[in-house]
């Protein structure tokens, strides 16, 4: 059984929720090893992200988040090295635009497997698109970070941007919800999926 390590975010922008907060605080599979909600703010997310790797040395890491206004659990392919904040973090501080990481790649792949996740997503009837963009904001800047610091090291990871919940719906009207039971159904399968992918490899 594969160690994994699995992260949400606390709520920001004065809302009351965030879905992945939610997902890893109810989730319960077998594979995980550790999982933590992370602060919204640029100065500690990433730092304690990898930190949290350095001490649990999983061998696959989920980081998931909320992408409002997406109707589907998105499988995000590519973290960019590039911030920019155009809402403060959670100390009210505002990214500056530039680079996350001086003299890295642009860009790094997720390596999960994620084509075989969509297909597994889709086969139990839970709305799933592999996106190419995980934004500028606090969700790539984990995600770019992650991948710089697990590249070469054997460990598969990868960013899921998760749908608002319908608990959400008075502070998020007219956008696209799914239930929390569905989202838990649906980490749980991409669980289940790298588990037995990782297992075969």
């Amino acid at each position: 059984m594969k160690r994994v390590l699995l992260t949400g975010f606390e709520p920001f922008n004065n809302a009351t929720l965030n879905p992945s907060k939610e997902v890893v605080e109810k989730i319960n599979h077998r594979s995980i090893v550790a999982k933590e909600v992370l602060p919204v703010v640029f100065s500690k997310a990433a730092k304690r992200l990898i930190e949290l790797i350095d001490e649990v040395k999983p061998e696959v890491v989920i980081a998931l988040g909320q992408a409002e206004g997406r109707p589907q659990i998105n499988l995000e392919r590519v973290a960019i090295n590039y911030m920019h904040g155009q809402i403060a973090d959670n100390e009210g501080v505002f990214a500056l635009s530039g680079e996350i990481s001086k003299d890295a790649p642009a860009a790094y792949f997720s390596t999960l497997p994620l084509e075989l996740i969509s297909q597994s997503l889709t086969a139990v009837k839970i709305p799933v698109a592999i996106s190419l963009s995980a934004g500028s904001f606090l969700c790539n800047h984990i995600f770019y970070s992650m991948q710089h610091h697990l590249h070469g090291k054997g460990a598969h990871s990868g960013f899921i941007h998760l749908p608002l919940i319908s608990e959400q719906s008075n502070e998020f009207p007219n956008l696209a919800t799914i239930e929390l039971e569905m989202m838990l159904k649906a980490i749980n399968t991409i669980l289940d999926v790298i588990t037995e992918d990782h297992r075969n490899s």
